[in-house]
Order: structure tokens, then sequence, then C-alpha cells
């Protein structure tokens, strides 16, 4: 597979790997929370080599190399759209293909719903519309955002070693994950410190609760607004599965097509089951054409 090269997108705002030919029609892929661009590591050479295109993987802000917000800056879902925008910016791109994960793949909707003259097509892994919080819950949701915004930020964490940091994130991730697969992602997030500890990049600000959420039925209506070609790929072990609000939110999506493959909610990134995801993107894609 091909090493990536390194971009820097939006002066410098964003950071970014790129896989494939620059004259290629250009995908967007958009990682998951507190991911990076690696999240595409070992997918993006498969289709780059299988549908000739070109991929752009950014880092969000605060995530892996790209800049934090600015202190008093809040990171809201809907202001990852900004980073879609500008990466296409920057790279000339009047419309793209969004290849998204999880979080990404929330963006990915937001950004489909409200400027569908900029997308082509959505190809989301493990991830489909975003967290809401029942309106009669808002308050309570409101509480916790206001309180967690006041604490301090604590300092990032720190490891002996690169081992010692891809451990840590495989016991105490938000969804299951082994070494293998976490490795890419922890090795794009660390820095060296002068003392040689291993320190992460991630902006501990994106551990705060959110102030305020969509509600769930500003969920649906986003995605009832798409009319953009879809692709969801689910993990047997994934998020979505046949929870309420998943099943939901498939049904609000007017062009959906949904598979459901081997592995979690990673599994874009697995070894064992990044092959069959390319697959069926590959196969869904020329069957659209």
């Amino acid at each position: 597979m091909s090493d990536p090269r390194s971009l820097v997108l939006s002066q410098g705002r964003l950071a970014a790997l790129a896989w494939g030919d620059e004259s290629a029609p250009t995908w967007l892929a958009l990682h998951g929370w507190l991911d990076n661009a690696a999240s595409f590591i070992r997918l993006a050479p498969l289709l780059v080599e299988r549908l000739g295109i070109r991929i752009v993987a950014i880092d969000f802000a605060g995530h892996g190399l790209s800049r934090r917000h600015p202190p008093g800056v809040d990171y809201a879902i809907w202001d990852y759209i900004h980073d879609v925008l500008d990466a296409l910016e920057s790279l000339k791109l009047e419309r793209a293909t969004l290849l998204a994960h999880s979080m990404g793949a929330g963006v990915a909707c937001l950004s489909a719903a409200a400027l569908p003259e900029r997308i082509d097509r959505l190809v989301l892994i493990d991830g489909l519309g975003t967290l809401a919080t029942p309106a009669e819950d808002t308050a309570d949701q409101l509480r916790k955002g206001v309180l967690g915004h006041r604490r301090l930020a604590s300092p990032a964490p720190r490891y002996p070693d690169i081992e010692a940091a891809i451990a840590a994130r495989v016991a105490g991730g938000v969804t299951p994950v082994d070494a293998d697969t976490a490795t890419p992602l922890v090795q794009r997030n660390a820095e060296v410190a002068a003392d040689g500890h291993i320190r992460l990049r991630t902006d501990g600000r994106l551990l705060r609760p959110s102030v305020v959420r969509f509600c769930p039925e500003q969920v649906l209506g986003i995605l009832q607004a798409i009319e953009t070609p879809t692709l969801l790929i689910e993990g047997e072990q994934g998020i979505l599965g046949e929870r309420p609000m998943a099943a939901a939110a498939r049904a609000a999506l007017r062009s959906l097509r949904r598979e459901v493959l081997p592995g979690g909610h990673h599994l874009h990134l697995e070894a064992g089951a990044v092959n069959a995801v390319a697959t069926t993107i590959v196969r869904w894609w020329h069957e659209g054409r």
C-alpha cells in the first residue's frame, strides 16, 4: 500500500493525509471523535487503487495535527462543517464525495443536509446522524455542559512510551478496539515531550459535555432533508444495530443502501475487515454510475 502524503490546508489550520494522484476525482474523508486522519490509513489505499480516485483525510480541529480552537471557543458538532468547507476550498473543490466514520458521519450528514450543492455522495461507516437529547432533557444537558466547561481542563495524558499510550487507548476507549487497530490513531496523535515521555495532542476540551444538542426530531429532520445517494456500512459489533434511534435514522434517509459486515466500530481500520469494507464501497460505487 502507498504511503500517504501530508498536507496543510486552510492556511495552516487543518492538517491532512492524501492518497492518490492530485488530478484524480477527490473524496474527502472525515474521522470519528478523538480519532484523526490515520483512521483511513488502511482503507484509503484500497479505494484509490480500485476506483482511481484521490482521498484526502483531514484532522478535525482539536484532533491530530490540526490546530485547536482558541480559548473560549467550543467544539460543537455543527462547527466541524466549517472544517469540511475550508478543506474543500483549499483543495479547490466545488463538490466532493464524503467518506466518513462515526462522528465524521454525523458531520457528513449535517453537511449534505445544509449544503447539498457541495456533496456528491455519502459513504458512512458505522455512523448516521448525530447524538441527540430529548427536548425534556434540555435543561439537564445545559447544566452538564455549563458546569463541565467551567472546570479547569486536565493536562494531556503522558505515557512512558508509545506502547503504553496504545495500551491506554485500548483499555479506555469509548468503543472496543484492539492494539493493532488503535496503533495508527495513537501514533498520529502522539508527540514526544522534552523529558522523552509521550504526550497526546488531542485537545482536552473535546471531552467536555455539549452545552446543547439537537433533539431526536431535529436529527431526523436533518436526515430527511438529505437527497444525496448514501451508503451506510455498519459493523456487526458496531454502535448502530437495531437500536430504536438508529432504525429511525435509517428510515429517514431517502436514498440509503445499508450493508452490515463482520467487524466492530472501527471495521474500516481493522486488518481483518478492511478489505470487505473496500469491496462493498467499490461495488456500490459502480452500481450507481
